[in-house]
């Protein structure tokens, strides 16, 4: 049984989608406030985690992530997992640790399809050239994560990354 919850984030609402304890999806919406459909024990715990990330408080979370894609994508889902709070690469260095540079339009793809938002720290890859480049849940947002993260582990922020 799939379980739906909702989050009202700083950023805005986030929509959870778990089966039994693992999560499917964390996705932003352009919507007001929804019911839940549904919820968990563990939706709940997503929430919970959630809120002590926004509130500064939690850097890593603890959940089980089950997000559903290709192969490949599912390597580059697992790739951006790695990518320490408060750091960022880029999807060359990414299509570089994939093994070939040319695949850096099918890293960049499947960065783009990643089903859970923050807990697969898509937000944390930027252009070669150190800019902001796409964001599914839109730029102003991955820039507010980038920010966030900086000023959690009490870094300066990069301007750098944000202009």
């Amino acid at each position: 049984m799939t379980h739906t919850d909702y989050y009202s984030s700083p950023i805005g609402l986030l929509e959870i989608r778990a089966k039994e304890d693992q999560l499917l999806a964390l996705s932003f919406l352009e919507e007001e406030q929804k019911s839940s459909v549904n919820p968990s024990d563990f939706t709940q715990e997503v929430k919970k985690q959630l809120e002590e990330y926004f509130s500064g408080v939690r850097s890593e979370f603890t959940l089980a992530l089950a997000p559903q894609g290709t192969e490949f994508q599912e390597k580059v889902w697992q790739m951006l997992q790695t990518i320490p709070v408060g750091q960022t690469t880029s999807y060359l260095t990414m299509a570089r640790q994939l093994g070939d540079e040319k695949v850096i339009r099918a890293a960049a793809s499947a960065n783009g399809k990643n089903p859970i938002a923050i807990l697969i720290p898509c937000h944390r890859v930027i252009g070669s050239d150190g800019s902001l480049t796409g964001y599914a849940g839109g730029l102003w947002r991955k820039k507010w994560l980038l920010e966030h993260e900086q000023k959690m582990l009490g870094k300066p922020v990069q301007a750098s990354l944000f202009e």
